[in-house]
């Protein structure tokens, strides 16, 4: 069989369960009203919780019940640093494409925003921007599943491709939508990485983590997922190839996936002693760290605002 085709039975000692998630991404932040109020009027978020711990306080922010983002206030670190390993972007998904386009059409109507570009992916359509503090943004719709197609070998098909997104606002835009706000829902798809070396990266989260191989030809980069989805995490070398050890600074704080059952928890810390990797394990999460140090948390389902603040 392709290593690149659909998951048709899952392997639970070596891969992660099809029905695995992302979570909300945590962000350290220099300026946590302001982003915060970025958040919320740009991307159509609202605060769900807060607590204070210590120095830090922390804010989870998102769509319903749904978290999509939890800040943590630590304005005593150095701005992001776009060379070093860490956050590509959070990749926000929406259900339809009208509730896509009424989210751009806040993001582009924000003076804070930066606009990064837009992009045909075959699978996905998508649009990007930048945060007041360096973090990327990602805010797209995917194509159904059964019109994804799939490359010499098996390799799903993955292309940056010409989009007209003035055209797309324009079939889209529903101002209903945009007046409903974050009552349309809204969760994270999936999470890109910088990273030093790809050839690092895969052994961590694809042999260990448990993803699964979905595009590796695409220069620079690996895309890889759980389920036969088009990937939940990507990792590349663009902007940060041989980067070294993070140093710690704003940006990306965790990345948060989500399983179905403690088994599958128990299966991953099998994976990560296999490999001889250090993890802490609190019977809900495991958290574990890329060979550049960005933590990665494993949760089985049900992770209320409260434990997420906790975190």
């Amino acid at each position: 069989m392709s290593p690149y085709a659909p998951v048709t039975q899952h392997d639970s000692e070596r891969t992660l369960h099809p029905e695995t998630g992302m979570d909300a991404v945590t962000l350290r932040v220099g300026d946590l009203d302001a982003m915060s109020a970025y958040y919320s009027q740009a991307l159509a978020m609202e605060p769900l919780e807060e607590r204070t711990r210590g120095r830090e306080v922390h804010r989870v922010l998102g769509r319903g019940t749904t978290p999509m983002v939890r800040m943590i206030s630590t304005p005593g670190l150095p701005a992001v640093d776009p060379r070093q390993a860490g956050l590509f972007h959070t990749a926000f998904l929406f259900d339809d494409a009208a509730a896509l386009a009424a989210t751009v059409y806040r993001a582009a109507q924000d003076p804070r925003s930066r606009f990064v570009g837009v992009a045909d992916h075959h699978v996905s359509e998508a649009f990007y921007f930048t945060d007041p503090e360096g973090n990327g943004i990602e805010l797209y719709n995917d194509r159904p599943r059964s019109q994804w197609q799939y490359g010499p070998g098996g390799e799903l098909l993955m292309t940056t491709s010409y989009l007209d997104g003035q055209e797309y606002l324009r079939r889209h835009l529903d101002q209903t939508v945009v007046d409903a706000g974050p009552e349309r829902a809204g969760r994270v798809g999936h999470v890109h990485l910088q990273v030093g070396d790809i050839s690092r990266a895969r052994p961590f989260y694809v042999d260990t983590l448990g993803f699964e191989t979905m595009v590796e030809s695409y220069p620079g980069a690996l895309f890889a997922a759980a389920g036969g989805y088009h990937h939940h995490v990507a990792m590349n070398t663009w902007n940060s190839a041989g980067a070294d050890a993070r140093a710690a600074s704003l940006g990306l704080g965790d990345v948060a996936v989500t399983v179905p059952a403690r088994s599958d928890l128990d299966a991953l810390a099998a994976r990560l002693r296999a490999a001889g990797l250090e993890f802490a394990d609190d019977g809900r999460s495991i958290i574990a760290h890329d060979p550049w140090g960005t933590q990665v948390t494993v949760s089985v389902p049900g992770t209320t605002t409260e434990e997420l603040l906790a975190g």
